[in-house]
């Protein structure tokens, strides 16, 4: 299987970097825009359930579009990680460190696969709550569902925003060794 990932990898490798960035850039950006321009838009309301109706709408086409990116930026991830065989750089087959430098970046690797894979779980949280609020809203329980949607604009859309430039900023350092 490695050599499968490595073969793709060097076979593909600038249309799998290209689709890596562009998943981030979809996502990341996405949520950026979201919660800094729709999210003050939709505070122009007055109608409180027109409000309600018009967040839901947004959010579950955002979520629509943004999922398939995710995928494709986890399996990419992987793919570069096997691809540009950081671990082979790092360590012997026995496992002992044979270069402390390319251990840090693989290391490195790894911190940047777990903020992805965090930011994925609260996308997935983000998800069901907006579910949950729609439900709330279709059983004429508005104060519930806006207290759904309230923790997704003030906490976790701005921790994924967050972590997603962070893993941005680690990708280019990444980047840069090769």
């Amino acid at each position: 299987m490695k050599e499968f990932l490595v073969d793709t990898f060097v076979h593909h490798r600038t249309l799998i970097i290209f689709l890596h960035v562009i998943s981030a850039v979809i996502w990341v950006g996405g949520m950026i825009a979201i919660r800094f321009a729709v999210h003050h838009s939709l505070a122009m309301i007055d109608d409180p359930k027109l409000k309600m109706e018009r967040a839901l709408d947004t959010l579950k086409r955002f979520f629509t579009i943004v999922w398939p990116f995710v995928v494709v930026l986890i399996m990419t991830a992987v793919l570069m990680a096997v691809g540009y065989q950081f671990r082979a750089a790092a360590m012997d087959e026995n496992g002992n460190v044979i270069n402390e430098y390319m251990m840090s970046i693989y290391n490195t690797v790894h911190i940047k696969e777990m903020i992805w894979v965090i930011m994925s779980i609260n996308l997935g949280a983000m998800m069901f709550r907006r579910h949950k609020a729609e439900i709330a809203l279709r059983d004429g329980n508005l104060q519930r569902a806006k207290d759904l949607l309230e923790m997704i604009s003030k906490y976790m859309v701005p921790i994924n925003i967050t972590l997603g430039v962070i893993a941005i900023f680690i990708g280019v350092v990444l980047r840069n060794v090769h």
